[in-house]
């Protein structure tokens, strides 16, 4: 049987949830750069992280801090943890009013796998864009599509150039839907 995959998002339509803000070092100073954190690829330890609750609200599993940075509740850590290890790294994160550190969820595999003709829509940069440093990158995507061939045994990866893309297996999809991990949005890919 095929495996299938899932672009991992958070659902918006929780209503009341909290927001948060960016990733801060403990003395408050925000880390250097947080894009590294949704690149596709294993970072150092960056050291004790916190991040700001910038809109106060309901605490929920699964969030982004920032610019998308993934973070999630220990519980949800763990199935990370259990069943893509080598995928993935979880450095704590401590968050103003919550007893336990939570953890920011780095996807540590970049695959070249976007399947362009499946798509819904793909627009590329061009040279009439006026962007000359992204000409030939994506610009923007909908209706997402993998060619799952091209992705190995990944349970958990970013998709190449389109970082933002948090791709997880199904059998991941399942196993955070079982515990009933609040903030979820699961999108066939």
């Amino acid at each position: 049987m095929p495996k299938r995959y899932f672009k991992l998002a958070v659902d918006m339509s929780v209503k009341g949830r909290w927001s948060l803000g960016m990733l801060a070092d403990l003395q408050g100073r925000e880390v250097d750069d947080p894009w590294a954190f949704m690149d596709g690829r294993p970072l150092p330890d960056p050291g004790r992280l916190t991040l700001p609750v910038t809109n106060p609200g309901r605490a929920v599993d699964f969030s982004y801090g920032g610019i998308a940075t993934p973070v999630v509740h220990p519980k949800v850590a763990s199935i990370f943890a259990q069943l893509a290890p080598e995928d993935v790294q979880l450095f704590p994160v401590g968050i103003e009013g919550q007893p336990e550190p939570f953890c920011v969820l780095v996807a540590n595999k970049l695959i070249r796998c976007i399947d362009d003709e499946a798509c819904e829509e793909v627009q590329i940069w061009t040279p009439e864009d006026g962007r000359p440093e992204k000409v030939g990158q994506y610009r923007d995507i909908w209706g997402l599509r993998i060619d799952p061939s091209k992705v190995a045994d990944s349970k958990v990866f970013r998709t190449w150039g389109w970082h933002i893309a948090l791709i997880v297996r199904e059998e991941i999809r399942d196993a955070l839907e079982r515990m009933g991990a609040s903030g979820t949005k699961f999108t066939e890919v």
